[in-house]
This record gives structure tokens, sequence and C-alpha cells, in this order.
């Protein structure tokens, strides 16, 4: 058989297959006290089962293609602490409307309120709530799965630690988190060896990081909300990502932390409040722009070799430090004749041309030696302190190298995604 017909086949076998199930496609009510599994067994692919308000047991397996379980208002299924809620491995599954509560407890067994296993392509899981599952929703491989407007509350009496992710992604390229709240679990989207995939207008409390991204490439972090968490948005060891229009408000350690993740866009996004705004650890050919960070103890902390990045039409506000940066390279955060706002920038632009006239230099020869020898701070009020800073201020040739900008910018830009940001 020629294997270019191959993949052409099962998809006009698959289309036959539902649209046969979909012309004798049922209704199959579940009253109070009934069982869902036995249902699940009368029940042919195509069909919807529709459960009453009530508790009914969990354990089920979707197994068959195209099947619906839709839930009236107070409808649950509840998992007793063993194993996982729902199990799905057939394709074109769809969970709406039910509370999903109490899974398993077993992290190594990927105890879930929902585990899709990879045969379980197209599956849509919407309008549910999760409370007490270890982890809400697994994605173990399926492609093109739909995750969207969902509430998921974590197992809160154990500790963050011991608690799964909300939603875990593993190898499901093409699959979609989208306009979920997300609260009080680990992490609340967590991906492994995926791609394609779109995180979209989610928020996230009380999580110890909201998007936590490894070797996860060609995907979009889009519109999403993060407040109150450990870190914002974490990339790492991934690949060509758009980081855009989001925001971190008041997440403890990081706003944005990139490690090991490279040509990748991060723009107009928001965060205030953080210890540091943003962190870039051996990220390389990234570009940041039209970002707002506000509030930070360091707006944004750049080291370790992170190489070929471009840095320009940000906002660096009322940061405690705007920059760190932690080596001597020379390296000027000025793009094509743009660079950043600076609030602590006396600079003037006589020419109005919204270009600052001077070059501006966030850090000096006395910031490279506290932050190499932090012991150093005892000396800061000392004479010998003041002359060095007024030595660089009079001949800037013995400044020791770091960050530059060259064209520092008048007036901040003002992304869109600050509306977002609580007054």
């Amino acid at each position: 058989m020629n294997r270019s017909r191959v993949p052409l086949m099962a998809t006009l076998v698959a289309a036959t297959v539902l649209a046969t199930a979909d012309a004798r496609a049922a209704i199959i009510p579940v009253g109070k006290g009934g069982s869902v599994a036995e249902a699940l067994s009368q029940a042919a692919p195509g069909d919807t089962l529709r459960l009453a308000k009530g508790v009914f047991r969990g354990g089920i397996v979707i197994d068959k293609p195209g099947l619906t379980i839709d839930g009236e208002p107070g409808a649950t299924l509840d998992g007793n602490e063993t194993g996982n809620v729902i199990t799905i491995v057939a394709p074109d599954a769809t969970i709406r409307g039910l509370t999903i509560q109490r899974s398993g407890l077993t992290l190594i067994d990927k105890n879930s309120g929902i585990f899709v296993d990879r045969t379980g392509d197209r599956a849509h899981i919407e309008d549910n709530r999760f409370s007490d599952n270890l982890i809400a929703i697994y994605l173990d491989g399926p492609h093109d799965a739909m995750v969207r407007h969902n509430k998921i509350v974590g197992l809160q009496r154990l500790r963050r630690t011991e608690r799964g992710p909300s939603v875990s992604l593993w190898n499901t390229p093409g699959s979609a988190i989208v306009d979920n709240d997300f609260r009080s679990g680990r992490d609340g989207v967590f991906s492994v060896s995926s791609n394609h995939n779109i995180v979209r207008g989610n928020t996230f409390h009380d999580m110890r990081f909201a998007v936590h991204f490894m070797y996860t490439n060609d995907s979009d972090v889009v519109g999403n909300l993060s407040v109150g968490n450990d870190v914002g948005y974490v990339m790492m060891y991934s690949d060509r990502l758009d980081v855009r229009d989001n925001v971190s408000d008041k997440d403890r350690d990081h706003g944005l932390l990139f490690n090991y993740a490279n040509n990748s866009r991060v723009e107009d996004n928001a965060t205030r409040g953080s210890d540091k705004c943003v962190f870039i650890y051996n990220a390389n050919k990234n570009r940041f722009s039209g970002n707002w960070f506000e509030g930070c103890n360091i707006g944004i902390h750049f080291t370790a070799g992170s190489e070929r990045n471009e840095i320009t039409d940000n906002a660096f506000v009322n940061n405690r430090t705007q920059v760190m940066y932690v080596g001597t390279k020379l390296l000027d955060w000025s793009v094509h004749g743009r660079g950043n706002y600076y609030s602590d920038n006396p600079a003037f632009d006589l020419n109005g041309d919204g270009i600052a006239d001077t070059t501006y230099r966030p850090n000096n020869l006395m910031d490279q030696v506290i932050w190499r020898a932090p012991a150093a701070k005892l000396l800061l009020n000392s004479p010998a302190v003041q002359v060095v800073r007024w030595a660089q201020a009079q001949f800037p040739a013995i400044h020791p190298g770091g960050v530059i900008d060259t064209a520092p910018l008048m007036k901040p830009p003002r992304p869109a995604s600050l509306q977002k940001l609580a007054p």
C-alpha cells in the first residue's frame, strides 16, 4: 500500500464513523443514584449522557468515540480518592457542566480529575468545576485537546509541593488551555515536551508558578493574569515562544523568568511588585519589546551569558534597581535608534524627538563590586566610594562596561495589558 495514502484513509474512516454516530446519537439520562459506568457501557458512539443533580461514582472510562457527558447544575462525579475520576481513551469526547472531585493521591500514577490518554484526540473539557483533585486535568499525549471555561481549585489540604499541577500537558500538540480560573494548585499550567500549544486568557491565584513550560516549543502564552503567585510565567528550555499581553501582579519572586529560552518574542506584558520583574538566565536571541516593569526590587536581572537579545521600547518604572547586569561586556539596549524608558533618567530632550540627549547607564563600578562582594555594602557611605562615583561621572571612560542605552525614551510605552492591573 502507498504509505502516503494511510493518513488520508484513516481520516476518511474516522469521519465516516462519526457521521454514522451523529445520525443515530441518543441522549441518555442518568438520574440521581444511577450508574454512569453502566450508562457508558450501553451508549453508542456519539451519544450524550445527561447527569441529573447529585453525586455519582467516578472511576469511569470513556472508550467510545464522540461521547459527551453533560451535567445539570449540581451534577458531581466523585473519585473517592482512588485513581482517575474520568479516563478518556477514545477521540472526540466532551465533558461539560460537571463538578469533578476527589481523585486519587498518587503523583507517580498521574491520578487526575480527568486523564486524557494519547488516544483521546480532540477531547473537549469545558464549563466544569474541579476540586480536591491531585491533578485536575492531565493531557497525556492527545492531539488538539481543548480545556476551556473551567474553574479549578487545587487540593488545599496538602502542602503546595505535594500537590500536582492543575493542568499538565505532555506531548500534546495543538492543545489549548483557554479562559480558565486556577486557584491553589502547585503550578497552574505545566507543559513538558510539547509544541504548538496555546495558553490564553486564564487567571492564576495562589500558585507556585502560574505557567511553567519545559521543552515546550512554538507555543503561545497570551493574555493571562497572574496575581499573588510565587512566580508568574516560567519559560525553561523552550524555543520560539510568543509571550504577549500577560500580567503579573504582585507575584512574589519573579514576574517573568526565562532560562535557556531562545528565539522568542516577549511583548506588551505588564509586571508589577515582584522581587524581580523579569529574570533572564542564559536565554538567547529573544526580543523584549513594549513591556511594563514597575515597582520591583530589580526591574530586570540579566545574567549568565545571555546573548543577542533585543531589549527595546520597554518601560522601567520606579524599580529600586532598574537593571542588574552581572558582567562587564558592553551591551547597548537600543535597537534602530530606540531604547527604553527609565523613570530615574534625569536627561533632557532638547530637539524634541522623544529620545534623551545622553546615554543612560543603569549600573556603575560600585554596583558591580557590591553584586560580587555583598559585604562591600558596609563601605557605601565611605569617602573612597564617593570619590569613585564622582570619578565615573567626570570620566565615563572608566566605566567597567555592562548595559548602556544610547537612545533612552523620554515617555514610557503603555501596553494594553496595563488595564488589567488593579489600582
